[in-house]
């Protein structure tokens, strides 16, 4: 698995999501969110439905989905509450020397 760089730290807000494209990332587009506690990266998608998590709310180490309310653990991926019920897949994220650098695990 090949290690992409997605930009310096500093380009990714505290408590939002960025969206990385299918052309940057190899395949399904991801969403990197950037909290107090680190960085983490996630399918874009929401498992309900055809939503960007890049777009939804992130607060307490989660997101939440911008049409149904669906949360999810940023750290795990896990699904914390209806209506989606399948986790969304995380991917590997770190910061190196400033930069950032993603994993994709597909």
């Amino acid at each position: 698995m090949t290690r992409i760089d997605i930009g310096a730290e500093e380009d990714f807000p505290l408590e939002e999501g960025v969206y990385i494209g299918h052309e940057k990332t190899g395949g399904e587009p991801i969403a990197v969110f950037r909290t107090d506690e680190g960085i983490y990266a996630l399918n874009d998608r929401c498992t309900h439905g055809n939503y960007s998590l890049s777009e939804g709310w992130v607060e307490d180490g989660t997101v939440e989905c911008p049409k149904h309310a669906s949360s999810f653990c940023l750290a795990n991926g896990k699904v914390l509450n209806l209506p989606a019920t399948e986790d969304a897949p995380t991917h590997t994220v770190e910061v190196v020397d400033g930069r950032v650098l993603l994993t994709p695990q597909f």
